[in-house]
């Protein structure tokens, strides 16, 4: 009995004395135990590591280039001999699978680089009027609201007709458009922080406006910052897709998932193979994005944080 009522004691005393997790390292526990969203991050992982070993791939393992054209072998169905026609070949007699790396190269890209941009963007005029207000913020506020009632496609339309699309160019476009929802949740952030306690004291004792914005502010708003990340990519990825289906996004002969998918459509009766494997790949690529997002929401989200 001594000793069952010793071994309580003690672990009462290790629950009292045992710190709290912190928001990252409560977090990190989470993802760790969160097999979906590992899963997801392994699999976008995956995807990005192929289409970065492309040109090792296409030289080494399939012997064949994304532009290599042979027409005795068009609309060849999925094989094994060669290997390089494991997705078949298109009306021309390209290799679908190496089209495929080329095309994930292109689409990751996009939306990773896009996102990158559309956050720095983003980030940095909703940080800035949220915190100075007044005359910064009446000028944002214009600025947003016109460019929002502006039709998206008329503005792609223009720049289409301005300037040839291309990766950098859609890159570009995608992000100094796409940018003001994210920009929007920084600056209402911003309003409720800037007032907060430890803003207050920062300003009193002297720090700097840019100090407190990006020492103190944007610390508190990067995680669900990364929620949106994740979810934005996925986005601009289907953007891409939706506008090289049109015809307004990357141009043949450069391979994108989503002008491989508006090729295959023409001959959908004809080759049906070649629809699958490029939205197949949009489709698993936006799905883990979405779930990785999801799955950060839940760790990150402080009104669900566990006290393990």
């Amino acid at each position: 009995m001594a000793t069952t009522t010793a071994a309580i004691r003690g672990q009462a005393a290790e629950t009292v004395v045992r710190p709290s997790r912190s928001l990252w390292s409560n977090a990190w526990y989470k993802l760790r135990h969160d097999r979906l969203t590992i899963v997801a991050f392994v699999v976008i992982v995956l995807l990005a590591g192929l289409a970065a070993g492309a040109d090792v791939l296409a030289s080494q393992v399939f012997n064949y280039t994304f532009e290599k054209q042979d027409l005795l072998r068009t609309y060849q169905k999925p094989t094994l001999q060669p290997l390089a026609f494991l997705f078949g070949t298109d009306e021309i007699g390209r290799s679908q699978v190496v089209r495929l790396l080329y095309g994930g190269r292109i689409s990751l890209t996009v939306g990773f680089v896009a996102a990158f941009v559309n956050l720095t963007v983003g980030v940095g005029l909703g940080l800035a009027a949220g915190y100075f207000r007044g005359v910064i913020d009446d000028i944002y506020t214009w600025f947003v609201t016109t460019l929002q009632s502006i039709p998206t496609l008329f503005l792609l339309l223009i720049i289409a007709a301005i300037w040839t699309p291309g990766p950098a160019t859609l890159t570009v476009v995608i992000g100094l458009l796409f940018w003001t929802g994210i920009s929007l949740f920084v600056r209402g952030q911003t309003f409720s922080l800037r007032e907060r306690e430890f803003v207050i004291a920062a300003r009193t004792i002297g720090a700097r406006d840019a100090r407190i914005m990006f020492r103190h502010i944007l610390p508190n708003v990067l995680p669900l910052i990364f929620i949106l990340a994740a979810i934005d990519i996925g986005g601009i990825i289907l953007v891409e897709s939706a506008l090289s289906y049109l015809g307004l996004g990357i141009t043949p002969p450069t391979p994108s998932w989503g002008n491989m998918l508006t090729n295959a459509t023409a001959y959908f009766v004809r080759a049906p193979w070649l629809v699958i494997p490029p939205g197949a790949m949009i489709f698993v690529t936006v799905l883990c994005l979405y779930l990785i997002g999801d799955g950060l929401r839940d760790a990150l989200d402080p009104r669900i944080r566990e006290t393990k």
